[in-house]
């Protein structure tokens, strides 16, 4: 009888522990699908011209950085760079000043329409960016607004402006509207509760919708292309002026639109970490 007995709670054992070895696997083929191919980027971007071309590769690089110091010094590439990351700035504040808000006033208010207004806001990524490329370039043009940072970051807003509003609008659903009700007992105005109760609670996802515009402008290049001459950004740049390039500056130029942007995300890790529930220090 206890053989009996013990018979299924050694299958749950063993599959339990067959389902902890897959989810380790998963995870070692994910970081390895993501990490490779950066690191390959890495290597080849400061390695020697003749290196990059050779075979077999070299598992660490020379650090021989003449193909980044002949891209940095590149005409043209400092100030692209420059408007990279003043459009994907700009897009971050505008995409969390309208997205914010707006994800807040769904999350605690009611009024007609407000599953369309969630349904448009999130139908406004159905439209493609090369349909709307056309009307956009006259329609910058009569405005003045082409070949701007503030042109092109608007367009980038309008990208990444639905994924700031979902995100927000569950990160401020899932924070419960007593602790507001509890401040305004206490004397808070709608405003102070907001700045002193909710905010503090909601900054890790607000960081991480910020996080999620500034990566959404950075790697955009189509709008970058069409609305922009002589103020491109660093995408438009690469596509513009490395397309017949050698393979060591294609290298060197990947590595310049890609460190940055990691740079930037891991100085604003702690509060990805809290998002998910996750102590850092």
């Amino acid at each position: 009888m206890s053989a009996v007995a013990e018979t299924p709670v050694a299958a749950v054992a063993d599959a339990r522990k067959a389902g902890d070895w897959l989810l380790i696997a998963t995870a070692i083929l994910l970081g390895v699908w993501v990490l490779l191919p950066i690191y390959l980027l890495i290597v080849n971007a400061l390695s020697s011209p003749d290196q990059v071309t050779a075979f077999p590769k070299r598992f660490f690089p020379s650090f021989d950085l003449g193909s980044l110091s002949f891209f940095i010094n590149f005409a043209g590439v400092a100030r692209a760079l420059w408007n990279s990351v003043l459009v994907a700035t700009l897009t971050m504040i505008l995409a969390i000043c309208f997205g914010a808000p707006a994800g807040y006033a769904l999350s605690r208010f009611d009024f007609p329409g407000k599953g369309s207004f969630r349904f448009l806001v999130l139908m406004t990524r159905a439209f493609p960016l090369p349909l709307l490329a056309l009307p956009l370039a006259v329609m910058f043009i009569r405005t003045g607004l082409d070949d701007t940072a503030i042109g092109l970051a608007l367009v980038h807003t309008t990208l990444a402006l639905p994924f700031a509003v979902l995100i927000t609008f569950s990160l401020f659903s899932g924070i419960p509207v007593e602790l507001e009700e509890a401040a305004w007992t206490l004397g808070c105005t709608r405003w102070q509760a907001f700045r002193k109760v909710i905010l503090p609670l909601a900054l890790p996802g607000i960081a991480a919708s910020a996080v999620f515009a500034f990566t959404i402008s950075w790697n955009e290049v189509f709008a970058a292309a069409v609305l922009t001459i002589e103020n491109r950004t660093l995408t438009a740049f690469l596509l513009q002026s490395l397309g017949e390039s050698p393979l060591y500056l294609k290298f060197a130029g990947g590595a310049a639109l890609v460190v940055p942007a990691l740079i930037f995300i891991f100085a604003v890790r702690k509060y990805l970490f809290a998002m998910w529930g996750i102590a850092y220090r």
